[in-house]
């Protein structure tokens, strides 16, 4: 398959949302690449000392209470149903506004407050080495003083350590928080965007070699390819830190004390993912810089050997020309070499001597 058509294939990073036109607010239309299939659903329930799954669990087992002193995490994979998130977010209170940006995979890195949840959107990305592209989906989460929803686009395995935490940890004392849990999920999603930006680093140290011991215009293709990426990338990323520290510095009885010292931590590694984000863009600018310098420096050699070429062989044409006039030797005032039994031998002596003459002098100035 052609790079073209591979390029094809990627999913448009920002979904039309022309079925949306004309339908009142809130209203729950799925705005995101085509999907088929089944929405999956994930439930945890879970105290202290006990922890009861449900994996691809229908809809009416998302529909639970939490238990006394318990919590209820429901990671949903696949937001194409609006049915099904509509359910779900009627028997926990979501808002039909947030229902809606849920199901619109557009949407802007943001956090909203209410009395009743928080609700947060943000991407999860992903590096795709036979794409050669970054792959987004939005992730969407609802947390409230007992449960956590968390809406995918898709099934990805960036919350499996997380669920595998749940299950180990044992007594599961922070995670008895809402909060804290939903702070996991965020924690899980940026930790994945460093594996991103490791896949990015290598690509452009692999790029840099290439660059500089033989450049070539389809690494050209590459370099814009990259600089289109990482300009992706901080448009889902830099959105991202104002919401991490709307959550550091909210007042709501949602977010408790001890949860707040994590998500400052969690705001300081978004710094460092966008620091290293603006570093590579500044690395994929100077990569455009060493291309265009190796180029030059390339056609600069090509044009000096030319050159050294034909400032050799000028002499040698002149030569060849004044010998090969072939007048006549009758005349005392033509060339007398003509008539020389060693004439020839003389003329490559002295081609000979020319062009070593040409050659001591190109070194001796340092040009060759």
């Amino acid at each position: 398959m052609s790079r073209r058509r591979r390029q094809r294939s990627r999913p448009k990073p920002f979904p039309k949302a022309a079925r949306k036109i004309g339908l009142q607010p809130g209203a729950l239309v799925y705005v995101g690449a085509p999907r088929e299939g089944r929405v999956s659903i994930e439930v945890f329930e879970y105290t202290a000392t006990e922890l009861r799954e449900g994996h691809d669990a229908p809809v009416e087992n998302a529909l639970v209470t939490p238990a006394e002193g318990g919590i209820v995490w429901v990671d949903i994979n696949g937001v194409h149903d609006p049915s099904v998130i509509e359910r779900i977010g009627r028997h926990y209170g979501v808002h039909d506004l947030n229902l809606e940006d849920i199901l619109h995979t557009g949407q802007r890195p943001r956090v909203e407050e209410t009395g009743k949840y928080v609700f947060v959107v943000m991407k999860m990305l992903r590096f795709d080495p036979a794409e050669g592209a970054i792959q987004t989906e939005q992730v969407s989460i609802v947390f409230g003083e007992r449960f956590v929803l968390s809406f995918q686009e898709g099934r990805h395995d960036v919350l499996d350590p997380l669920q595998a935490r749940l299950r180990k940890q044992v007594p599961r004392t922070r995670f008895l928080n809402a909060d804290y849990l939903a702070y996991s999920i965020i924690d899980a999603l940026v930790d994945n965007y460093f594996l991103v930006l490791e896949a990015i680093g290598e690509r452009l140290e692999g790029l840099e070699d290439d660059l500089v011991v033989r450049p070539m215009a389809s690494q050209l293709q590459s370099i814009h390819a990259l600089k289109r990426e990482l300009l992706f990338m901080r448009k889902s990323v830099w959105p991202l830190r104002e919401a991490i520290s709307i959550l550091a510095r909210s007042e709501s009885r949602l977010i408790h004390d001890d949860t707040r010292v994590y998500i400052r931590d969690l705001y300081e590694h978004t710094i460092q993912v966008i620091d290293t984000v603006e570093t590579y863009r500044d690395m994929v600018s100077g990569l455009l810089d060493v291309y265009l310098s190796s180029v030059s420096n390339r056609m600069n050699e090509v044009m000096k050997v030319l050159t050294m070429i034909a400032t050799i062989f000028i002499p040698l044409s002149f030569l060849a020309g004044v010998y090969g006039m072939n007048f006549d030797r009758s005349s005392p005032f033509n060339m007398p070499e003509l008539g020389w039994p060693y004439g020839y031998i003389l003329f490559w002596g002295l081609a000979l001597l020319t062009v070593a003459g040409l050659i001591w002098f190109f070194r001796r100035r340092q040009w060759i």
